[in-house]
C-alpha cells in the first residue's frame, strides 16, 4: 500500500499534478502512466476516456411526484431534471493500492459468502424438518424459544426473544423496531413454530415485490410444498401452511368472514396473520386496510404486527388488546448494526454530528462556513448589503439574509461525482443513493457512464448474469441501462420493468453493483441494505410547493444503510442542496418518529361488505354440517365495527387531556392579554413614571398612533396609484417590446426578495394551456378588491380587478404574478425582433417554450390581489434568461412607473409621512421618563412572545385533535346515501340489490363506478382487444407521458373505442355530481388517453414495437397493462355479469397476459 506522494518520488511527473484533487490526479497519472492502477476496495473512479477530466456538470436530482397505487409496489414520481455544483479540489485525502491478489481474493470471498449463504439455508431447511418431525414424536410441548432460536446459526436479540416468548404465550404481539433490525426474524420464528405444530400461517406485507421476496425467502426455510403465494397476480399453492399476500386480498377474504362462527381458527383455518409493516396504517390512501383487517380478523388468530420505530407503539398495542385480545409491546431502540451520519458539501465529507452525537459538527455552521469565504468576494459585498439594509427586519440575528444563505448554499453544493469519490475513497460502497424523481435517477446513472466502480472479475460476472437474463427475458432488458451497469451503477424506479428492478436488486445483494440511486420506495420494506445510504435532497416538489421529508420517511431509508453480519457501522450521508443545509438535516434527525395516525375511511366495497355480511346458523341434518345463510347486518351492528377504528381509540385516551390542556392556554392567553392592553401599559406607566414625564410621552404616544394611521392611508393611496399605473401601462407592452421587470416579496421568513426579468404577456393573451388553467383552476382565483384612493374615505373606495401576467426570471424560471407583485416596469427589454430572417419574434418563441412546459406552478407568496407563483425553466429557455440584467445595472430613472405623476407624488407623500413618524420615535426616546418607559415597552414585547408561543401550542394540539378524530361513521353513511340513491343498496332493510352485488365483489379505486361500467350492455358489441382498451381507461389513473428526447409516440384508441368511453362520460359526470351532493369524495376513473397503447397490446403487437420511441416509461406501460389484465381477470367471477362479456374479457386477459408481463406476476 503506499500513497501518492511516495509514487512521485518515484516518477517524474510535473509539480503540477501535486495540486490537483486526488481523482483528477488519478485520471492525469493514468494518461501519463496506464500500468499504474488503483484500488479502493475494487478499483476508484478511473474515465475511460482521457480527452476529459470528469463528465458533465450535473446538480441534484430530487424530485418526485408521490401517487400510490393500491397494487402497485412502486410510487409515479414526477420528473425533474437538475444540475449539481462545480467540481471541487480536495488536497486531503490520500490514495491507497489494492494488488490484483486483493482483487482475486476479494472475489473469491465473495464466491464463498454466496456458497455459505446457501449452505445457511438448507441448514436452516433440514432444521425446520427436524423439529417438525419432533413435535411429531414428543408433542407440541417441546417448543420453546430456545428450540426455535437454535434454527439460526447465531445469537438472536433480546427484544427478538422477548417477542418470541410472547407469542408461544398465546398473546397477539406488536414490535417496534428499527428499520433493518430483524424484525421478520420473528415471523420466521413464528412461522416455524405454526408449521412444526401443523396449524396456518399468513403472511401479509404492503407490496407485491415484497410479498414475492418472503414468498422465495420463505421457500427456503420451509420447502416449495408448505409456502403459497396469493397476490392480484398469483395465485401459487393457496393451500399451503405459509401463505405469503398483500393486505388488499387478506382484507377482501376478511370480509366474508366478519360474524362467521366456525372450528379451527376461522372462516380459513388460519391461525397465525404476520402483518408486516404495519406502520403503513398512517398511509393516507392505504392505511385503512390494516385497521379493517385487525378490526374484523377472528378473536382466536393471533396477530403478529412489525413495526418500524412509532411514537405511538402503546397506543397501536392498547388498541388491538381492545378490540381483539390479549396483546403484548415489545420495543427497540437500538439498531444491530449502528448509523453514522455524514454531510457531504462541494470540498467534503464531514460527520454531520459532534463527537457526543447530540449536535450538530461545528465546521457545518453557517458561521464557520462565512469565515471559508470572507477571503472572497462574497464577505465584502455582503457587508456592503448589511450597510444599505442596516435596519431591515428580514435579516437573520446573524446579519444574514435568506439570499445570504442561499448563496452559502449553492455554493456548496456537490455533484455527485463529488460524493461517490468519497465514498469509494472510504470504503463505504455499496450504496444506495435516494434521488426522488425517475429521470434525476437514470440521468445519474449516464452521469457515471465514463467511470468504473467494477474490477475485471465483477464485470465479467455482470456481462454473464446479464447474458442469461436476456435470455430468459429478452424484452425485459433495459438497453439505456446496460452500459452503466457494466461500470457497477443502476437506476431503480417505477419507470422499469419489475423484472428488471429484480434483476438489480439480485446483482447488489451479489456486491456486483456498487450504487444505485433508487427512489425513495425502495426503503419500503425490500431487504436490500446496503453499507451507505445517501440521501439526496430533505425535500421534493409538491403539486405547489416542495414538501419536506417527514422524520420516519428520513429514518426509513437511512435504516437501508448497514449490513448485519458484514458491516460493522452503517453510513447515512445527507447532502448540501440549494435548498437545505447541515443545520436543517439536524433539525430533522432530531425531531423525533412521529405517532402513527389513524387514517380509517369508508369506500363503497367497505359498506357493501358489512351490510351483506355472513351469519352461520347451525341445522340438525345428517352431516351435521354448518349452514351458511344470506342476512344483511344492520346499520347498528356495521356501527359498531366501524367504530373500532384506531382513530376512535387514540381519540378516547388524547382528545380529553389535549381539550383540557387547550382550554388551560386559552385563559393563560386571556389572562396574558388583559396585562398587554392599552389600559394595563397606562396604569404601570402612572406607577412608575413622574406626572410630568407620563403626560409628555402620552401625549407624544397619541401624536404618534395618530401619524401612523396617516402613514398606513398613504401607503395604501400609493398602491392604489401603483396599480392603477401599470394596467394601461403592461397593456401597450402587449405587441411591443418586452420590457424588463423588477418583481418584489417577501419569504415566510421575512426576507425581501426582488426578482429581475423580461415581461412576457398578460395571462389572456397567451396560450390556451396556460389561460385554461389559471382560469379553470380555484387556487388561481381573482376578486376584484376595494382600494382607498384617498385619506380613509370609505366612500371613495375604488373597486380594482387584478389581472394575471408571465415574465421569466434572470433565474430561469417562469413567474405568473398580478400587479401586485411589479416593483418597477423598465424602458429597457428585448426588442421584438428576429434574430435572423425566417426566425420567429421573440415573444413567440417565448410563448411557445412556456405551453411547451409541464406546467406546475409553486406559490412563493400570497395576498389579497392575487399570488405569486413560479415554475422552473427548461434548457431551451436557460439562454433568454442569461439575457435578463440584474437589478444594479438598471437604472431607477428607467422606471415607467415613475412617470405617473400621480404615483410618483404619492411615493412623495408617503416617503414624508414616514420621516414624520420616526422623528416622533427619536423624540419619544429622548424625554426624560423614557428609559422606564421603555422597562414596561419590553416586558409588554415578552409577554406577547409568550401569548404567541402559548397560540403556537393551541395550535398544535388542535391539529392534533382534528387527525385522531375520526370521521369514520359519518362517511360510510354518506357513501351508503349514495348507494341506496342508485338503488345498490337499500340501507333501511340493509338490501342488496344486483348493481351492489357486483360492486361489492370488486377490487378497485371506486367499485360502483366499476360495476356501473360492467354491467352496462354497450361492452356486448366490443371485441375482446377492444374491451381491454375500455377497462384501462377505467384503471389508468397516475400513468403521465413522459416524453423524452425522441420518445413521443402513443398507439391512438379505435374510434369504436372512443365512443364508448365518450357514452360514459356522462354517466360519470352524473355519478359524480351525486357524490358531491352527499359529500363523497371517490374519484371515477376514466381518461381514453392510454386506451389505445392497451388495444395495440390485446391485439397481438410485440413488446419491442409497442415501446419503441413511447412516451410512457416501461414500467408505467406494464403496471397499466397489468392493472387492465387484473380487471379483466376479476370480470368471469363477478355477479350479475352478461355471460358474453365475461367470455370475451377471459379471452382478452389470456391474450394480454404474455411475457414480458406475465413475467410480472411472479
Amino acid at each position: 500500500m503506499f500513497n501518492t506522494s511516495s509514487i512521485l518520488t518515484t516518477h517524474s511527473y510535473s509539480p503540477a499534478l501535486l495540486k490537483l484533487k486526488p481523482s483528477h490526479f488519478l485520471i492525469t497519472l493514468h494518461k501519463h502512466n496506464k500500468s499504474v492502477q488503483f484500488h479502493k476496495p475494487k478499483s476508484l473512479l478511473f474515465l475511460s476516456s482521457t480527452q476529459f477530466l470528469f463528465p458533465r456538470a450535473l446538480k441534484p436530482l430530487n424530485e418526485e411526484e408521490y401517487d400510490v397505487d393500491e397494487y402497485d409496489e412502486e410510487d409515479d414520481e414526477e420528473e425533474e431534471d437538475s444540475i449539481a455544483a462545480d467540481e471541487y479540489y480536495d488536497d486531503e485525502e490520500d490514495v491507497t493500492e489494492q494488488s490484483e491478489d486483493d482483487d482475486v481474493a476479494a472475489s473469491a470471498a465473495t464466491d464463498a459468502d454466496v456458497s455459505s449463504s446457501r449452505y445457511e439455508e438448507f441448514n436452516k431447511l433440514q432444521k425446520v424438518q427436524k423439529l417438525r418431525d419432533e413435535v411429531r414424536t414428543f408433542g407440541e410441548e417441546i417448543i420453546d424459544v430456545d428450540e426455535l432460536s437454535s434454527v439460526y446459526n447465531f445469537r438472536i436479540d433480546k427484544f427478538q426473544q422477548m417477542a418470541i416468548e410472547a407469542f408461544l404465550r398465546g398473546s397477539s404481539v406488536v414490535v417496534s423496531a428499527p428499520t433493518s433490525s430483524g424484525k421478520t426474524l420473528i415471523a420466521e420464528a413464528a412461522a416455524v413454530a405454526t408449521v412444526a405444530r401443523r396449524k396456518r400461517l399468513f403472511y401479509t406485507t404492503p407490496l407485491k415485490a415484497l410479498s414475492n421476496q418472503k414468498f422465495r425467502e420463505f421457500r427456503e426455510t420451509f420447502g416449495d410444498e408448505n409456502v403459497g403465494l396469493l397476490t392480484g397476480d398469483s395465485v401459487i399453492n393457496r393451500e399451503a401452511q405459509v401463505l405469503v399476500m398483500t393486505t388488499e386480498i387478506l382484507r377482501n377474504m376478511l370480509y366474508q368472514s366478519v360474524g362467521m362462527v366456525a372450528s379451527d381458527g376461522g372462516l380459513f383455518h388460519v391461525n397465525v396473520i404476520v402483518l408486516d409493516e404495519v406502520h403503513y396504517l398512517s398511509d393516507i390512501s392505504r392505511g385503512t386496510v390494516w385497521e379493517e383487517i385487525i378490526i374484523y380478523c377472528p378473536k382466536q388468530v393471533q396477530l403478529i404486527c412489525l413495526s418500524a420505530t412509532a411514537a405511538n407503539a402503546d397506543e397501536l398495542a392498547g388498541w388491538i388488546g381492545q378490540i381483539h385480545g390479549k396483546t403484548e409491546l415489545v420495543t427497540s431502540s437500538k439498531r444491530p448494526v449502528p448509523l453514522t451520519w455524514h454531510f457531504s458539501t462541494k470540498n467534503s465529507l464531514l460527520p454531520l454530528l459532534n463527537e457526543k452525537g447530540k449536535q450538530m459538527n461545528r465546521k457545518l455552521s453557517l458561521d464557520y462556513q462565512q469565515q471559508q469565504l470572507s477571503g472572497s468576494g462574497y464577505e465584502r459585498s455582503r457587508r456592503r448589503n448589511l450597510r444599505r439594509k442596516e435596519n431591515d427586519m428580514s435579516y437573520r440575528d446573524n446579519g444574514m439574509s435568506k439570499n445570504d444563505l442561499n448563496a452559502i448554499r449553492r455554493s456548496q453544493v456537490p455533484q455527485i461525482l463529488d460524493t461517490l469519490w468519497h465514498l469509494n475513497s472510504r470504503d463505504m460502497l455499496p450504496a444506495i443513493y435516494f434521488i426522488f424523481n425517475r429521470r434525476g435517477c437514470d440521468a445519474a446513472v449516464q452521469y457515471l457512464e465514463d467511470c468504473n466502480l467494477l474490477d475485471e472479475c465483477e464485470m465479467r460476472e455482470i456481462e454473464l448474469a446479464l447474458k442469461k437474463f436476456s435470455i430468459d427475458h429478452p424484452d425485459a432488458v433495459r438497453e439505456s441501462a446496460v452500459k452503466g451497469l457494466l461500470r457497477g451503477a443502476a437506476a431503480h424506479h417505477a419507470g422499469c420493468l419489475p423484472l428488471w428492478k429484480s434483476f438489480i436488486e439480485e446483482l447488489f445483494q451479489r456486491g456486483l453493483v456498487k450504487v444505485i440511486f433508487a427512489t425513495e420506495t425502495l426503503a419500503a420494506g425490500i431487504n436490500m441494505p446496503a453499507r451507505t445510504a445517501v440521501i439526496s435532497c430533505l425535500s421534493r416538489r409538491g403539486a405547489s410547493e416542495r414538501i419536506q421529508l417527514s422524520p420516519n420517511e428520513l429514518l426509513q431509508m437511512a435504516g437501508r444503510a448497514g449490513r448485519r453480519g458484514i458491516d460493522e457501522r452503517g453510513h447515512v450521508v445527507l447532502v448540501q442542496t440549494p435548498y437545505e443545509n447541515a443545520e436543517d438535516c439536524c433539525k430533522l434527525i432530531f425531531s423525533g418518529v412521529e405517532p402513527l395516525v389513524s387514517q380509517f375511511t369508508a369506500s363503497y366495497g367497505m359498506v357493501l361488505n358489512l351490510l351483506s355480511g355472513t351469519r352461520v346458523t347451525r341445522r340438525l341434518n345428517e352431516s351435521g354440517d354448518m349452514t351458511a345463510i344470506k342476512a344483511g347486518r344492520t346499520l347498528d351492528e356495521a356501527r359498531k365495527l366501524v367504530e373500532k377504528s384506531f382513530g376512535n381509540y387514540v381519540s378516547s385516551n388524547v382528545m380529553v387531556a389535549a381539550k383540557e390542556e387547550i382550554a388551560r392556554i386559552e385563559k393563560e392567553i386571556e389572562i396574558l392579554t388583559v396585562e398587554i392592553s392599552d389600559e394595563a401599559i397606562d396604569r404601570k406607566s402612572r406607577k412608575v413614571l413622574s406626572e410630568k414625564s407620563y403626560n409628555e410621552i402620552a401625549n407624544l404616544q397619541e401624536e404618534l398612533k395618530a401619524e401612523k394611521r396617516v402613514r398606513t392611508q398613504l401607503r395604501r393611496n400609493m398602491e392604489f396609484k401603483k396599480l392603477s399605473a401599470l394596467n394601461p401601462l403592461l397593456s401597450n407592452f402587449e405587441d411591443g417590446h418586452l420590457p424588463f421587470l423588477c418583481l418584489q416579496y417577501k419569504d415566510s421568513e421575512g426576507a425581501d426578495h426582488l426578482i429581475p426579468t423580461v415581461y412576457l404577456g398578460k395571462v389572456n393573451s397567451l396560450g390556451s394551456k396556460l389561460k385554461d388553467m389559471v382560469l379553470g383552476n380555484d387556487i388561481f382565483a381573482l376578486n376584484a378588491v376595494k382600494l382607498q384612493s384617498s385619506d380613509g374615505d370609505l366612500e371613495n373606495c375604488v373597486e380594482f380587478e387584478p389581472s394575471y401576467y408571465v415574465a421569466l426570471g434572470s433565474d430561469n424560471s417562469w413567474y405568473l404574478f398580478t400587479e401586485k407583485w411589479i416593483n418597477a416596469v423598465y424602458k429597457t427589454g428585448f426588442p421584438n425582433v428576429a434574430l435572423a430572417r425566417g426566425d420567429a419574434l421573440p415573444r413567440e418563441t417565448m410563448k411557445f417554450l412556456l405551453e411547451k412546459e409541464e406546467i406546475q406552478w409553486s406559490k412563493l407568496a400570497e395576498s389579497e390581489t392575487g399570488g405569486l407563483w413560479y415554475k422552473e425553466g427548461s434548457l431551451e429557455t436557460w439562454s433568454w434568461s442569461l439575457n435578463v440584467p440584474v437589478i444594479n445595472s438598471l437604472s431607477e430613472d428607467d422606471d415607467l412607473l415613475h412617470e405617473s405623476p400621480e404615483y410618483h407624488n404619492a411615493i412623495q407623500l408617503y416617503k414624508q409621512q414616514r420621516t414624520r413618524v420616526s422623528r416622533l420615535k427619536k423624540k419619544i426616546s429622548r424625554t426624560q421618563g423614557f428609559k422606564e418607559y421603555k422597562k414596561i415597552l419590553d416586558s409588554t414585547k415578552f409577554t406577547e412572545e409568550k401569548i404567541k408561543r402559548l397560540k403556537s401550542r393551541s395550535m398544535r394540539l388542535t391539529n392534533r385533535i382534528e387527525q385522531i378524530e375520526p370521521s369514520g361513521w359519518k362517511e360510510f353513511m354518506q357513501i351508503s346515501n349514495v348507494l341506496h340513491e342508485v338503488r345498490a343498496l337499500d340501507i333501511n332493510t340493509s338490501l342488496i340489490f344486483p348493481l351492489g352485488e357486483t360492486a361489492a365483489a370488486i377490487r378497485g379505486e371506486n367499485e360502483l363506478w366499476l360495476a356501473i361500467v360492467l354491467r352496462n350492455k354497450i361492452l356486448l358489441d366490443l371485441k375482446p382487444a377492444q374491451l381491454s382498451a375500455v377497462c384501462a381507461s377505467l384503471v389508468s389513473e397516475g400513468v403521465k407521458v413522459r416524453a423524452w428526447k425522441n420518445n413521443c409516440y402513443i398507439y391512438e384508441a379505435t374510434t369504436v373505442v372512443l365512443n364508448v368511453v365518450e357514452f360514459f362520460e356522462e354517466q360519470r359526470n352524473s355519478l359524480m355530481e351525486l357524490q358531491e351532493k352527499h359529500g363523497v369524495e371517490i374519484s371515477c376513473g376514466l381518461d381514453s388517453q392510454f386506451s389505445g397503447m392497451v388495444e395495440a397490446w390485446a391485439s397481438g403487437l410485440t413488446w419491442r414495437e409497442l415501446v419503441m420511441d413511447c412516451a410512457l416509461d416501461e414500467g408505467d406501460l406494464a403496471r397499466l397493462l397489468r392493472r387492465t389484465i387484473d380487471i379483466l381477470a376479476q370480470i368471469p367471477k363477478l355477479p350479475d355479469v352478461d355471460p358474453v362479456l365475461k367470455i370475451n374479457a377471459k379471452a382478452a386477459a389470456g391474450v394480454m397476459d404474455r411475457p414480458p408481463i406475465s413475467e410480472l406476476a411472479g
